[in-house]
């Protein structure tokens, strides 16, 4: 029986060719076969969100998905957010906001809240949207509840992803 393949991986832009087992979530593959430490392996059950990444634009939980399965997807990670020499606009309000304590959660909150800003443009609904008079603090708690912060930065954390919304 076969236990590895072969997968490639279009991280942050590269192209990635490699062998990984079988059983390798795209979280390991990222963290020990590519050396990108960004991503956070927080509870490994895709309930923390600290491993949140972009794969093919969308957001996901990298420990819930095996490396094989998503053969010739496009993942972004934190590192690869920035634009050239500068920090993503929701780099630039996490860091303005202070909307992080001791950061272990940050890389998933900053990649989930890319993700979410992609979504708004595409015009995605929410569980909220059409119920009525929901403010834009609810309507942003409710899109990034999949990520915790155990340090409870979440009133910085949602002034940042307000500020990336409306730039």
């Amino acid at each position: 029986m076969r236990t590895t393949s072969d997968v490639t991986l279009h991280v942050n832009g590269r192209r990635q060719e490699l062998r990984t087992d079988n059983r390798a979530t795209l979280l390991d593959v990222l963290r020990e076969e590519l050396g990108l430490p960004g991503t956070k392996k927080g509870c490994d059950h895709g309930q923390c969100g600290a491993c949140t990444v972009l794969l093919d634009g969308r957001r996901v939980n990298s420990c819930l998905i095996l490396a094989v399965s998503v053969d010739a997807a496009a993942v972004t990670t934190v590192e690869g957010l920035n634009a050239g020499d500068g920090l993503h606009p929701v780099q630039e309000a996490f860091a303005e906001h202070d909307a992080l304590q001791c950061g272990y959660c940050t890389p998933g909150q900053v990649c989930s809240a890319v993700g979410l800003l992609d979504e708004l443009e595409q015009g995605w609904p929410s569980v909220l949207t059409g119920t009525g008079d929901v403010s834009a603090e609810d309507e942003i708690r409710e899109r990034m509840s999949g990520n915790i912060c155990r340090c409870g930065a979440y009133v910085n954390i949602v002034a940042a992803v307000a500020e990336a919304v409306g730039r």
